[in-house]
């Protein structure tokens, strides 16, 4: 715990056998009481191996949900174990656990209810290796974004976070998509509900095992990023209200 606080990491796991271990193995024990992984119909021996590093909270899907199907299966274990804290870190060793106590310490301190760990601030992007054209494309997607909804975040789509009870009790999950475009929704959900998030620049790691969408998957993901965007400008406006900012 964390001043009497329960924090659970989650792990949204999909063949992450090979790096499984060295990210499990970051995390900070001394203030994490529970980690959760759910794995999202794997073909290789991630479950076998969560098994035996220690992992007490599987689950295995028996058929594939996809990204976003994977964390709502994760939030709702992790609040079913009584989290006030919730990290997800992607089990792929892309982003270092070790960055989890000061996004703990922001969240209960109370300084911010949501902290993403932002690669962008600083240069944790380009040095770790991101792919030129997916850096691009990130810049242009934030600037866009933070036009629409009138904010100032460095960037919307690095899939390290972490999250109060409270502001996952309050958002409307299930109604957000089970692809990749989940993680943007959920931030605009989080604005929309008026709550403010905070930042902390983390180093990044590009290699061969490190999850990654390729180049189509990642243009789709891009529309639907600019779509949210507007849905959330219209239901701002009052002008169309949807379903995923009730």
């Amino acid at each position: 715990m964390y001043k009497n606080k329960k924090v659970v990491v989650v792990f949204p796991a999909y063949n992450a056998a090979s790096t499984l271990e060295k990210t499990y193995k970051e995390i900070p024990f001394d203030i994490v009481d529970e980690v959760v992984l759910v794995d999202d119909y794997s073909t290789d021996n991630t479950v076998n191996l969560a098994k035996q590093i220690g992992i007490k909270h599987i689950i295995k899907h028996i058929s594939n949900k996809g990204y976003g199907g994977n964390q709502k299966s994760c939030y709702k274990k992790a609040l079913e174990l009584g989290a006030d804290v919730v990290i997800m870190v992607h089990p792929d060793y892309q982003y270092t656990p070790l960055l989890i106590k000061s996004m703990v310490s922001i969240i209960v301190e109370g300084l911010y209810p949501v902290v993403l760990a932002s690669r962008i601030l600083g240069k944790g992007a380009l040095k770790g290796g991101m792919p030129l054209y997916k850096y691009v494309a990130n810049r242009f997607l934030t600037f866009a974004q933070n036009l629409m909804i009138n904010q100032k975040l460095s960037e919307y789509h690095s899939g390290y976070r972490a999250f109060s009870a409270e502001v996952i009790n309050s958002l409307n999950l299930e109604a957000n998509s089970d692809d990749f475009i989940f993680d943007n929704q959920m931030i605009c959900q989080i604005f929309r509900k008026g709550y403010e998030i905070g930042e902390v620049t983390c180093p990044t790691k590009y290699f061969e095992e490190a999850s990654s969408i390729n180049f189509k998957r990642s243009s789709i993901y891009g529309l639907g990023c600019l779509l949210t965007s507007i849905q959330y400008w219209l239901d701002v406006k009052g002008w169309v209200k949807f379903e995923i900012f009730k």
